[in-house]
């Protein structure tokens, strides 16, 4: 018996969103993300769901603030970002955007290799989603952050 279940990574994301019937429609449409399964309770509300984004599990569930569970709408904003690697960035951030997600930051080629752009989804949770463009040591991205602040 594995301590981590075949299939998923040792760290994987939990969000909570106020609609997740819709967020999960909005992963699929947006993400290519695979529904792999939901438990609804007797009203409707999402108690647990999973997608599968590329080799990547995510959970999701509704809001449950009785518990502490609050989505980034009820927040005001969420404190966490979701770095998603994708193969073409710009296709895969057109695709999101046309399914109503929001930009925050352009693609752009980064010192660090990535070619990036950052947008939030309806319900509130941020992405930054990436193409590895390049592969840089971590003495060559300091000597460019370095010099990034420089210009």
């Amino acid at each position: 018996m594995n301590a981590i279940p075949h299939g998923y990574h040792t760290a994987t994301p939990y969000l909570i969103v106020n609609d997740a019937v819709s967020a999960i429609e909005f992963y699929k449409s947006a993400f290519n993300a695979t529904e792999v399964m939901r438990l609804a309770d007797p009203s409707g509300k999402i108690a647990h769901a999973e997608v599968k984004i590329g080799d990547s599990s995510i959970m999701l569930a509704d809001e449950h603030p009785d518990m502490g569970y609050v989505s980034p709408a009820a927040l005001g904003n969420s404190p966490v970002s979701i770095m998603l690697y994708v193969e073409n960035v710009d296709t895969a951030f057109e695709q999101a955007i046309k399914r109503g997600a929001v930009e925050l930051r352009a693609i752009s080629d980064q010192f660090y290799g990535d070619r990036i752009g950052t947008l939030k989804d309806p319900f509130g949770h941020i992405w930054s989603l990436a193409t590895h463009i390049e592969d840089v040591s971590p003495d060559e991205i300091n000597k460019r952050f370095a010099a990034f602040f420089t210009q």
